[in-house]
């Protein structure tokens, strides 16, 4: 006698998952368990675990030749999230449970042998590949949350295999996870933040710069003597940028789901702020490995990618920024498969004026020789700087001036000339000054005359590129926004042509 059992499930290729059909065959012969389909080790270790768990969990595990075909074939598979889809295609193939409603459903999770389900990565995007699919879906109870993000998704989620058994069975029904995405609130996570700007005292031309940077998309360079604000005023980005929209924090949220550190529900429609140490890797940054994961320029998708020490991160390493910085994209090739992942960032980056920290510094004299200043500054190359929108000096304050205790704007006052520009860039082309193209640029960022030959000059004199023309003409739409005008007017464009003076020094 043989018999077939057809079961759903899903493969985690790049923020992709796939779709898998396991396929499990019942015939007489001597007791063995096969897997076939180019499955990696931890998928043919699966057949202990499902053996322990079903015998474990009171089910009868058929004595006969057992073999699963994941397919498709050429598909790689990994990792333990298809243990309960192939422990319920045994089941149903021993006719322990019927098989005429596996087609509406869909299975991921490992299992211990104990027969409880444990949790997978990337829950996210099975629940919306299994929505758009228009079936159920089966996982692990602490992925529900996460998985419950996705509108409209049917989540059944279970903590041991004889929760799914007796649900199939019609004996005991699993309800649907009940907690939606669609009290989605774009000003919630605003109130997560503990860090204020009004916290940093004096700095008002980096303050002035950081709105500028948040209200367009812009990427920042700040460069100081140590103990100036730098770290702080990049942490302080988040609590005034625009809030995420819900398709942008399901493309974030599902980023941080295939990672390895996972997705925490909790962070649900907050922007990344990511900060790696500077002894990160290429790998690390921009993602890779031979089943290609998600680097921090992906993680900080939609969110702020903060490079502090930006010199002391290795030459290579940095290198590898210019691309996702211009294409908004990552494409990791290997072998056997090539995965993209999104990388829409904003870069902020630190660094000191030397490798001493106190270049131009009035309270501490500098040490350096000028070959040292000049061998330090030259770890970051000038194609990466190019793609860097503001450039500004964040010195030394008096403490006078440290002591003073004015007017300082809060957060959410800084917010909202933040959003009603960003409002005006959505409307105007769908997105942020920073990501306008050539055409779009042209046609939104018209100068005067008398302007135009001022930016020509300064183009001449601070030996800038075309990428740079193009882009002091985007950070003076974005000036222009922030002042709620129609057009760009000189001192706008001033503005924007001062945030790249500093880069003929560097």
């Amino acid at each position: 006698m043989t018999t077939l059992a057809i079961v759903h499930s899903r493969a985690q290729v790049g923020i992709h998952a796939l779709p898998v059909t396991i396929e499990v065959h019942l015939t007489n012969g001597l007791p063995a368990l096969s897997i076939v389909g180019l499955p990696e080790t931890a998928v043919k270790e699966s057949k202990d675990r499902v053996r322990s768990a079903l015998m474990n969990s009171h089910f009868v595990f058929p004595m006969q030749r057992i073999t699963i075909n994941l397919a498709p074939a050429d598909l790689p598979k990994e990792g333990g999230r298809f243990d309960l889809a192939i422990a319920i295609g045994i089941l149903a193939a021993s006719n322990q449970i019927p098989d005429e409603y596996l087609q509406d459903y869909e299975f991921v999770g490992e299992l211990a042998l104990s027969g409880e389900i444990r949790s997978i990565r990337g829950a996210l995007p099975v629940a919306l590949a299994a929505r758009n699919a228009q079936r159920k879906i089966v996982l692990p109870a602490e992925n529900a949350a996460e998985a419950a993000l996705v509108k409209h998704a049917q989540i059944l989620p279970i903590r041991h295999l004889n929760e799914i058994y007796q649900h199939l069975q019609g004996t005991a029904s699993i309800p649907l996870f009940s907690k939606a995405a669609a009290n989605f609130d774009e000003d919630l996570p605003q109130l997560r933040y503990l860090a204020d700007l009004d916290e940093v005292r004096g700095q008002h031309h980096a303050k002035r710069a950081l709105e500028v940077a948040a209200a367009g998309g812009h990427n920042l360079l700040m460069v100081g003597p140590p103990g100036t604000g730098k770290t702080m005023l990049a942490s302080r980005l988040p609590t005034i940028l625009p809030p995420m929209s819900e398709e942008e924090a399901l493309q974030s949220a599902t980023l941080a789901s295939i990672a390895n550190s996972g997705f925490n529900p909790q962070n649900w429609g907050i922007r990344p702020f990511r900060a790696p140490h500077h002894t990160a890797s290429g790998v690390a940054l921009v993602g890779g490995g031979s089943q290609p994961r998600p680097g921090e320029v992906s993680l900080a998708h939609h969110g702020v990618l903060f490079l502090d020490e930006l010199p002391e991160f290795d030459r290579r390493v940095l290198e590898m920024l210019r691309e996702p910085l211009e294409s908004g994209h990552i494409v990791i090739s290997r072998a056997a498969q090539q995965a993209e992942f999104p990388a829409h960032f904003q870069l902020i980056a630190a660094m000191n004026p030397c490798p001493c920290g106190h270049l131009g510094d009035t309270l501490h004299p500098c040490h350096c020789s000028p070959e040292m200043v000049k061998r330090y500054r030259a770890k970051i190359s000038g194609p990466l700087l190019d793609r860097i929108d503001l450039h500004i000096e964040v010195p030394n304050l008096p403490r006078t001036q440290l002591r003073e205790d004015g007017q300082r704007e809060p957060s959410h006052t800084v917010r909202e000339r933040v959003v009603a520009a960003r409002q005006c860039q959505l409307a105007r082309f769908g997105k942020p000054n920073s990501q306008l193209g050539n055409r779009e640029v042209e046609s939104a960022c018209q100068l005067a005359p008398q302007d135009e030959r001022l930016l020509d000059m300064a183009i001449q004199q601070l030996g800038l590129s075309a990428r740079a023309w193009y882009r002091i003409l985007k950070v003076a739409r974005t000036v222009a926004d922030l002042q709620g005008s129609e057009n760009i007017q000189t001192p706008h464009l001033t503005e924007a042509i001062t945030y790249r003076r500093l880069e003929r020094k560097l």
